[in-house]
């Protein structure tokens, strides 16, 4: 028999080497798992437990209807108008912060002056500042003694006042929301192929057919991310709206009454299943519609 003949080959080849190959290979896996161990143990015992007791703990008998917390939600008036009101109040502040922030962002990004720095800081600021804050300085405009109620005293004689209403939440939430889509859009717009734009003006497209055309398919996806943000951020906010006054009508609020008032468990576990899912499929939805890059540009 010859040296070729005893060499082997193929297959027999590969599995004659199982301690070269295979043990690199787990030790990358067990690596692996142990990096992911740790997260693994957060997300199982801060979300995955609790979140399932919740979902179990909504679907007890409503004290007060005496049927499912959930159906509740669903056949009873007074749930349902909160649900909308504050579905449509976050969708509402999306629209309005993406539409102002997002023109002040690309401004931002594209001209360079004197004291642009200091002007980004202060725009951005408000991120800095806790919800309770952010409800104090609306007060401190539109409240009893507010900067409004103050001017209009003097000039006409009556208080004017919005801070205890859906107007001031309104306010409030956006003035947290705009500094989140400035930052996102101008990093958006940095990312840009600037000779597209050349391109398209090389071609005769004017100032208008070039961003309709142009820079907002360029930033759509960092819109669509940073509006899924702020919708998300408006369906959960609570320190706002518990400065501002409890008898606003929207979820948070509603969660913490059933809770700590009532001690209505079902409820109040039914209500935020509610709000979490609404507010994961609004996430999933702008994912999917920005091609998986939620978040990828801030």
């Amino acid at each position: 028999m010859t040296a070729a003949s005893k060499q082997p080959s193929g297959a027999a080849s590969y599995l004659s080497r199982p301690s070269t190959m295979v043990g690199p290979a787990r030790r990358k896996r067990f690596i692996a798992l142990f990096a992911l161990l740790p997260a693994l143990v957060i997300f199982c015992a801060f979300w995955l437990l609790p979140f399932s007791r919740l979902i179990m703990m909504g679907a007890e008998a409503d004290p007060s209807s005496g049927i499912s917390a959930y159906l509740t939600i669903l056949t009873h008036r007074q749930y349902l108008i909160s649900l909308a009101t504050t579905v449509g109040l976050s969708l509402i502040v999306s629209l309005v912060a993406v539409a102002i922030a997002g023109v002040a962002g690309f401004f931002l990004a594209r001209q360079r002056f004197f004291g642009k720095s200091i002007l980004v800081a202060i725009l951005t600021f408000p991120l800095a500042f806790p919800g309770v804050v952010v409800g104090f300085l609306v007060i401190m405009l539109g409240g009893r003694q507010g900067a409004l109620a103050q001017t209009s005293l003097w000039l006409f004689g009556e208080r004017w006042m919005f801070a205890y209403s859906l107007a001031g939440l309104f306010i409030g939430y956006l003035y947290f929301s705009i500094p989140r889509v400035i930052t996102t859009v101008m990093a958006a717009c940095d990312n840009l192929d600037r000779s597209l734009e050349e391109a398209a003006r090389s071609l005769g497209a004017n100032t208008w057919q070039v961003t309709k055309d142009v820079i907002v398919p360029g930033i759509a996806p960092a819109l669509l991310s940073t509006g899924a943000i702020c919708f998300a951020t408006s369906m959960g906010a609570f320190g706002t709206a518990f400065t501002l006054g409890t008898q606003l009508s929207i979820l948070p609020l509603n969660i913490y009454g059933e809770f700590t008032n009532y001690a209505n468990f079902a409820m109040a576990a039914a209500l935020s299943v509610v709000l979490g899912v609404i507010t994961w499929m609004a996430l999933s939805l702008a994912r999917r519609l920005a091609g998986g890059n939620l978040g990828a540009s801030v």
